[in-house]
């Protein structure tokens, strides 16, 4: 099997990565297409000696690290959820917002994400606690949950709640999430894709972003529903069965890029 084949499943995880690390699907992807194009033109240097996941993630974070800017932007008011995340992420130390998504978002094992940012192993652990820290001290957010199936709503709230964060309502069709979404606006939906009445959660989120801006985290067990690379797809998607630091993570990263959050 050739190297591109056995890359070829991960990319589309890598772009997740990607765009949560960065806040921008261009970013993130055009950070990707720079790996690819950095293997493509030494393919010799590909580790040899690891999983290829790791080996891709490892090159990726190579030229992420070597070239992401640090300067924070000067806010002045009326900026875009953009550049008001790249303020925010000025003030949040890189390593541990990388060690952070690596585990909880991507699932790597501390010993991997030790490979994938050269630290000590012994000091992943805290680097992703000092990124939780960081990031929910920076957002509060009001959550609408849109997921028929009743445990996992349940399992749902008590994250969002955990995070000290307020939930408007669990609504379980299309029809109740939009209804709801009106009633009282959130500053963050997490969305099912399959409901109860087989209407759709991407309709649902849809209908809502069509009447204002809000952060969206898809939590499905069709992934490959919206990892197409056809479309503008989520900056945040996870997986059922899902992990509760997954969860968290993706919350706090999500809140963390948006604009209708606390001010930076």
């Amino acid at each position: 099997m050739s190297l591109g084949q056995q890359l070829h499943p991960h990319l589309p995880f890598l772009r997740r990565y990607a765009r949560a690390l960065t806040g921008s699907q261009s970013h993130g992807d055009a950070y990707v297409r720079a790996t690819l194009e950095a293997i493509v033109a030494a393919p010799e240097e590909f580790p040899a000696d690891v999983d290829p996941r790791l080996g891709l993630y490892r090159i990726f974070h190579a030229i992420w690290s070597s070239s992401h800017l640090d300067d924070e932007p000067v806010l002045t008011g009326g900026e875009s959820a953009e550049t008001i995340a790249n303020a925010r992420l000025a003030r949040l130390t890189p390593l541990p917002r990388q060690a952070l998504l690596l585990t909880a978002l991507e699932g790597f094992t501390s010993e991997d994400v030790s490979y994938l940012i050269a630290q000590p192993v012994d000091d992943v652990e805290a680097l992703v606690q000092e990124a939780l820290e960081e990031i929910e001290a920076q957002t509060r957010a009001k959550v609408l949950i849109i997921e028929d199936e009743p445990i996992i709503a349940m399992d749902i709230e008590t994250i969002v709640r955990d995070l000290g964060h307020d939930v408007t309502a669990i609504a379980v069709t299309r029809e109740d999430a939009v209804r709801e979404a009106m009633a009282d606006r959130p500053g963050l939906v997490l969305a099912d894709i399959q409901l109860a009445d087989d209407s759709s959660g991407i309709d649902a989120v849809k209908d809502i972003l069509a009447e204002f801006a809000v952060p969206v985290i898809f939590i499905t067990a069709f992934p490959e529903r919206l990892l197409t690379g056809e479309r503008p797809e989520p900056t945040f998607l996870i997986t059922k069965p899902f992990q509760r630091a997954t969860v968290k993570a993706a919350i706090a990263q999500a809140l963390f890029f948006d604009q209708a959050t606390a001010p930076v």
